[in-house]
């Protein structure tokens, strides 16, 4: 199954899930750090909402067998940070793939810390899927932007260049293939533009390469999006070739999302804490899923109004 088809099977919302009592998310991201090297304007991680740390690797562990006997088969060992920042990413992967048993396992990384080494390491150790998010043109949007130094801009190509090579061989050395792909934000006009010359350029690299809206990050950073001249979609529509209605949300159905220190939340975008649904530390995976306070929100989700919860801000309302 190609990465866009992984993204647009988990972006719609099979019968089975729409209702307030779902069963197990296909797929999971865990935050095996909350920390990130970059701090791009499009991504409210950067207002540092809360406490940015590693997950305790004990807690991983438990966590991702747990979600796998709950019926989990596809599991993203990044969420807000960047997780090749974190020293034992490989073994997460092998413990992922080994002991845990899940089929897939993917990452997204910015690009300036997945080095040769490091990123040798991860397929070597059984990584299903390595994207790039590559959302800057060149290097004066990329330091206008992710707001460090424009040198940094150059690592992302050299090392998605050097990924592709090291994909190659360690399938011929193995028999084990990592799918390799791009995403991109598709900007509004000059800007688009650009983006639009620097994926060509990288296009033949990848498998794929796809385009995501600008999201408004739970509504957190629409300002600062506004202020450049773009325009911000409302909630999380999936991906830009097959936009989902932004109600009922997708992302609070049919994939979890788990925080550095534990808890179960219902938003791709939650750097503030107000989409906590549970706490992963005291409850189970699937009382979290089915806690009280998920099944209100998604039933919220279903009637198509979800003024009062936390996801009034996220979303727009005619």
């Amino acid at each position: 199954m190609s990465i866009i088809d992984r993204i647009d099977t988990v972006t719609a919302i099979p019968g089975s899930h729409r209702t307030h009592l779902p069963p197990a998310p296909r797929s999971v991201k865990i935050e095996l750090t909350a920390r990130c090297n970059l701090a791009c304007s499009f991504c409210a991680r950067s207002m540092m909402l809360r406490r940015q740390t590693d997950m305790d690797r004990g807690l991983f562990e438990r966590l991702a067998v747990e979600m796998r006997e709950a019926g989990v088969e596809e599991l993203g060992l990044f969420y807000l940070g960047e997780s090749f920042l974190l020293p034992w990413l490989p073994e997460a992967i092998a413990f992922a793939k080994n002991v845990a048993g899940y089929p897939y396992v993917f990452l997204t990384t910015n690009g300036t810390m997945a080095t040769p080494p490091k990123v040798e390491a991860c397929m070597r150790a059984g990584l299903d899927s390595l994207k790039f998010s590559f959302n800057y043109a060149d290097a004066e949007q990329f330091e206008a932007i992710a707001q460090v130094k424009g040198k940094l801009f150059a690592d992302i190509e050299t090392n998605l260049r050097a990924a592709r090579t090291i994909r190659d061989l360690v399938y011929r050395e193995t028999g084990h293939r990592c799918g390799l792909y791009a995403s991109y934000i598709e900007y509004d006009g000059e800007q688009g533009n650009r983006m639009a010359r620097a994926i060509e350029r990288i296009a033949p690299v990848v498998d794929e390469v796809y385009a995501l809206p600008l999201y408004n990050q739970a509504n957190l950073a629409t300002g600062d999006e506004m202020e450049r001249g773009w325009k911000p979609t409302a909630g999380n529509r999936g991906r830009a070739a097959a936009l989902r209605e932004p109600l009922p949300c997708w992302s609070v159905f049919t994939e979890g999302h788990v925080t550095w220190d534990g808890r179960l939340s219902a938003c791709c975008f939650d750097h503030d804490g107000r989409f906590h649904m549970g706490d992963l530390n005291t409850a189970s995976f699937m009382d979290s899923w089915q806690s009280e306070r998920f099944q209100a929100l998604r039933a919220a989700h279903l009637r198509r109004d979800v003024r009062g919860t936390p996801c009034e801000t996220c979303v727009a309302f005619a």
